[in-house]
């Protein structure tokens, strides 16, 4: 494999690390299915998410939560590692604040990250390009209330 390879598979995955975060702050989290493999896997604490189907209906209840709270991750620290042309795993620390929304339009009021973590992923080729095999989220730090 050639260095601009690597380097296309390396984008790709961190893409992939960064569309989850966007899809689950902005209204879509539901899409986030949409990036695992057929029979992809996310872990979270001793929740143990296996398949589309299953990380679909699990990010539903997450949408119908975002009508009320503000949410935005923060990724950071992407180091993606590419173990040949079908197979990389990745590692991006977050940091995830959340809020309960504004009214008229102000802003949610916030005191600190909820959470500080990281997502620890497994990523594979398929035929509709790179997806997240295994996403493990790690966390380090969480706010106490």
């Amino acid at each position: 494999m050639d260095r601009l390879e690597r380097l296309l598979i390396e984008s790709e995955c961190a893409r992939l690390q960064v569309m989850y975060t966007h899809f689950v702050d902005f209204g879509e989290a539901e899409r986030v299915a949409e990036l695992f493999a057929e029979g992809g896997v996310f872990q979270m604490g001793t929740t143990t998410l296996t398949g589309r189907k299953e990380i679909r209906a699990a990010m539903a209840t997450i949408g119908a939560r975002n009508d009320h709270q503000a949410m935005r991750h923060v990724c950071t620290n992407q180091l993606i590692t590419v173990d040949d042309e079908a197979h990389a795993t990745g590692v991006a620390y977050f940091t995830f604040y959340r809020a309960e929304s504004g009214v008229d339009g102000e802003p949610g009021r916030l005191s600190g990250p909820a959470v500080i973590g990281a997502y620890r992923d497994r990523f594979v080729r398929t035929d509709d390009g790179w997806r997240i095999a295994l996403r493990e989220a790690e966390v380090a730090m969480e706010r106490s209330t």
